[in-house]
């Protein structure tokens, strides 16, 4: 996985983030502009929190989905390899879901976060792209781990499991067609 950085991108033209010029505007166009902005820090941080309460659904579903296959196990109950696969395919499926989700949040956050620091090169002080700076702009782990690295990593990490399992059902399965 090949992480976005936020200096490779392309800037933002002026044109695309300011629809009118300071001069065209009138009196209220630095007022406006603060407002604006915070407006769009606020948006941002409500996105980490859709987030952050997707991977809370997530993670809930694939525990429950985990006690549910635990508690159906082939071995302590005959006649169930199959419920155990559905189980297993299902897991995987949702775990995918959860991935791919987990990106379009993280693509959706790095465009938020390209706009806030061409914002800020209006207003007199770059809080964020200063602490990107800081950060080594993400590609010094000893500084900075991005939280989507690991995040990323757990769908992963529920699929191997649920792979696993299917792998377990199977074997069961084939035991319990050709018999002792």
């Amino acid at each position: 996985m090949q992480a976005h950085r936020m200096s490779e991108e392309p800037n933002i033209s002026n044109e695309a983030l300011f629809g009118a010029d300071r001069e065209l505007y009138g009196d209220g166009f630095a007022d406006h502009l603060v407002e604006q902005y915070k407006l769009y820090l606020e948006m941002a941080d409500r996105i980490s929190q859709r987030r952050q309460a997707a991977n809370t659904f997530f993670m809930t579903v694939n525990t429950g989905l985990i006690s549910f296959m635990a508690l159906f196990a082939p071995d302590k109950f005959e006649g169930y390899a199959w419920m155990w696969l559905a189980a297993a395919l299902a897991g995987c499926v949702l775990s995918f879901a959860w991935y791919r989700l987990i990106r379009s949040y993280k693509d959706l956050n790095s465009a938020k976060f390209k706009v806030i620091h061409a914002i800020e090169k209006r207003l007199p002080l770059q809080a964020y792209h200063a602490e990107w700076m800081a950060v080594g702009e993400g590609k010094r782990p000893d500084l900075y781990l991005p939280f989507t690295h690991i995040e990323m990593r757990i769908p992963w990490a529920f699929m191997g499991l649920y792979l696993g399992l299917a792998a377990v059902s199977l074997v069961s399965g084939l035991t319990e067609v050709s018999g002792p």
